[in-house]
């Protein structure tokens, strides 16, 4: 006797109403155990595993990938045997549970029950490239027209044609598609464009994947609801170096990870924080709400993306154990395995510009974070020492602020704390 069991898209965070299928470990056929991950999904914040509840072998797969669900939707079906004498007998059962759902992307249905029903990423997505999605064929459940449908109809350069009146003549219609103005009967729906001369060219097409998706949508609400002003501050880290030389070496054979710049500038940071403690807080349109537990977003640039994990409580960290957990975040970040936990609560971001040799940034506020302070590389470069020029390793920090919430004073004297507490590092200081 066979048991049928359905795969729910579960809710991994709270806010999580949606998730995106990124791919299926799995395939119709595959034995999976418990716990055993059987597909990918994207959310909002990161990329996370799927796994099953049960073990067996998966009957049915509901949702193809690329295709965006509501949290609780059926998303495979598997079959587990309870008696192997008889397996047969668990036909009639799976094929009930099947006949319920729809089938997957691979084999979409003709009937097109939930044609006329888009996720608001694809009606996004077709307001974007200006499509109708009247015209665009849904490979998803039940006829359901998923992102990669409007990417792929775009791709094929096909837009949308506004039809004339039935008893108007046949005339030019302008077509949005790269200057391009093609003569075509309104009998003929669809238009396909020659786009051999932009190939030529060397044009490609890349899809926008869920997680950049995520950060141009998050991006736009930063700069389009937050007033950004910048400033920005020297500093001589001379010190600072000598001291990070006279421990790395060691550090690195104790501990296994790098003593980065980073963890000094997290340390002083999150000192500073402790001063000035609005820095430390969000925007709630009647009140500001000033946040207890200091957590330092780490800005951690991938091949395709930025995440922001997070180093929680980060004032109660020594620069060690800030290293430590620096490596660590990073380290699952290049890896893709980042939980939710990891990204979420934090509260002042810092960013490494530094590190790709950049000496001057005006970055984008971590929404809905008040601040976030960037450090830039370090140049030697003479300086004037008491009437006398010397040769000094210096490093600007450049923050952009709210400035509904933050004003040009308190944000000046946060950052020449900052300063002072970089400079204040010398060879006698502690990294424990």
């Amino acid at each position: 006797m066979s048991i049928i069991t359905e795969i729910n898209l579960p809710q991994l965070a709270e806010s999580q109403v949606t998730a995106t299928i990124d791919r299926w470990l799995k395939q119709p056929g595959d034995w999976v155990d418990v716990y055993e991950p059987i597909c990918e999904i994207n959310t909002d914040k990161v990329n996370a595993e799927i796994p099953s509840t049960v073990a067996g072998r998966i009957a049915k797969i509901l949702i193809g990938t690329g295709e965006e669900v509501p949290v609780g939707t059926t998303i495979c079906i598997i079959e587990s045997e309870s008696d192997q004498e008889q397996p047969s007998s668990s036909e009639p059962e799976l094929s009930q549970a099947i006949d319920k759902k729809a089938p997957t992307a691979a084999a979409p249905v003709q009937d097109g029950s939930m044609r006329q029903r888009y996720s608001p990423a694809v009606q996004t997505l077709a307001s974007q490239h200006g499509v109708s999605l009247e015209s665009i064929k849904g490979t998803g459940l039940g006829g359901r027209i998923t992102r990669k449908d409007v990417l792929a109809y775009v791709a094929s350069g096909a837009k949308e044609i506004r039809q004339p009146d039935k008893s108007a003549d046949a005339h030019t219609l302008p077509v949005r598609s790269s200057g391009i103005h093609l003569s075509e009967s309104p009998r003929i729906p669809k238009i396909e464009i020659d786009n051999s001369y932009e190939h030529a060219r060397g044009e490609t097409y890349i899809d926008v994947t869920p997680i950049r998706n995520t950060i141009a949508r998050n991006m736009r609400q930063s700069v389009s609801e937050i007033p950004h002003a910048w400033t920005m501050i020297e500093v001589d880290v001379t010190n600072l170096v000598m001291l990070r030389n006279k421990y790395k070496d060691e550090f690195k054979k104790r501990e296994g990870v790098n003593l980065t710049y980073l963890a000094f500038l997290i340390k002083s940071v999150v000192n500073a924080i402790r001063d000035f403690p609005i820095m430390n807080s969000v925007w709630a349109v009647d009140k500001i709400i000033v946040k207890r537990d200091i957590n330092i977003s780490l800005a951690v640039g991938t091949e395709d993306s930025v995440m922001t994990p997070v180093i929680k409580n980060a004032d109660h960290k020594n620069v060690a154990g800030i290293a430590k957990e620096i490596e660590e975040l990073a380290q699952k970040t290049r890896e893709g395995k980042l939980a939710l936990s990891d990204m979420q609560g934090g509260t002042f971001t810092v960013n490494n510009t530094g590190s790709f040799g950049s000496i001057l940034s005006y970055p984008i506020i971590n929404y809905p974070q008040a601040a976030i302070l960037t450090f830039e590389s370090i140049v030697k470069k003479p300086v004037v020492i008491d009437d006398m020029i010397a040769v000094r390793s210096m490093a600007n920090i450049c923050l952009s602020l709210d400035h509904r919430i933050l004003d040009g004073v308190i944000c000046g004297r946060f950052l020449q704390r900052v300063k002072e507490n970089l400079e204040s590092f010398n060879l006698e200081s502690s990294i424990y």
